[in-house]
């Protein structure tokens, strides 16, 4: 059956040139300051609570919509091949924009999703979900201290026949993520086993190993508390810290090595690049230079203890993506079954 026509376009859409995402997959890219800092719920369940963040001179809030809940960072796999279609795109010569069309097929295979019905209902409440979350930041302003605010997806429209199938969708992405994405200085190679992590706090510790450990053969440590503050995860510290001694039990980060340590009698997680990141590792293929997806730029097994401000809450939530209902720290709770040989008590 014959799709409907267009509709006329308005907003941004209509000063925009659209751009048709690649049909093939392509390598997938992240960028530094959502890797960095906690822009994305960690919790499978619906967070409300907003994440008011602040290290030195940079502040971040991100808020969320009761009705939907706060983009979490499955969500964020959807800007993560966004920004692979733009780079892609650009390495090809071919022209990229701001507003995106794609079909919900070639989106969800290209990050390892499923494409049933339910995972197009899923995959419409994480576009809903990344609409609805507003983040204010005065990253890349420095002293300036301007904010921008947004969303991370503006003007999101399906296309649908007359039977009412999704044929294809439409999305304006933020100008603040465009132009961190098409500065190449401001964007890492990651590894597509990235998309096989099931757990926030792992995804979140790739993410974080990624930019700051990189490919320095002697990897960057975090103390726990820290890294707790930097998540702005909603779980005490208490389970963040069985979280994450489980996590090192079980070694799920594709290319990097972990290990708890004891520094001064200050509990500190190390990440390290594991041997096979530097022999045929697939973020060599991705026409970047080691220059262009270099690392955080700090010395080897630096320390990252400063003070940061995060506020956090603890409500019970319900799970959107994956759509099952879970209790509160489910996940903590079951994992502090594990006996570990080494890093001691929380």
């Amino acid at each position: 059956m014959a799709p409907r026509d267009p509709p006329l376009r308005s907003g941004e859409r209509a000063r925009l040139d659209p751009f048709e995402a690649l049909a093939d997959n392509v390598p997938p890219r992240d960028q530094r300051d959502l890797m960095e800092r906690p822009f994305f719920s960690l919790a499978k369940s619906r967070r409300v609570a907003p994440i008011l963040y602040r290290s030195g001179e940079t502040e971040i809030q991100v808020h969320a919509v009761a009705e939907y809940g706060m983009a979490t960072i499955w969500d964020a796999d959807l800007l993560i091949w966004a920004a692979s279609q733009i780079l892609a795109a650009r390495d090809r010569g071919l022209p990229t924009s701001r507003f995106f069309r794609f079909t919900p097929y070639r989106l969800l295979t290209s990050i390892g999703r499923a494409t049933g019905k339910r995972n197009y209902l899923l995959l419409k409440a994480a576009l809903t979900r990344l609409q609805s979350t507003v983040i204010r930041t005065n990253i890349r302003h420095g002293a300036q201290w301007r904010r921008q605010q947004f969303s991370w997806i503006n003007e999101l429209e399906e296309r649908v026949n007359r039977a009412g199938r999704v044929e294809g969708m439409e999305f304006v992405l933020p100008d603040w993520f465009y132009q961190g994405v098409i500065d190449r200085r401001l964007v890492l190679a990651i590894d597509p086993g990235y998309f096989r992590l099931t757990g926030g706090v792992e995804r979140w510790l790739y993410r974080l190993a990624r930019k700051h450990a990189g490919r320095q053969r002697e990897g960057w440590r975090f103390e726990l508390r820290h890294l707790h503050a930097k998540s702005a995860s909603q779980a005490r510290y208490a389970d963040f810290a069985l979280d994450i001694r489980a996590i090192v039990h079980r070694q799920p980060l594709p290319g990097y090595a972990l290990a708890l340590a004891r520094v001064g009698g200050i509990e500190t997680l190390v990440l390290r690049p594991s041997v096979d990141i530097f022999v045929d590792n697939p973020m060599h293929e991705t026409g970047i230079s080691d220059l262009a997806i270099g690392t955080s730029g700090a010395i080897p097994i630096g320390t990252s203890g400063a003070g940061i401000s995060v506020h956090r809450a603890h409500e019970p939530q319900l799970t959107l993506w994956p759509e099952t209902r879970i209790p509160p720290r489910k996940e903590s709770k079951e994992e502090s079954k594990v006996k570990l040989d080494a890093g001691g008590g929380p």
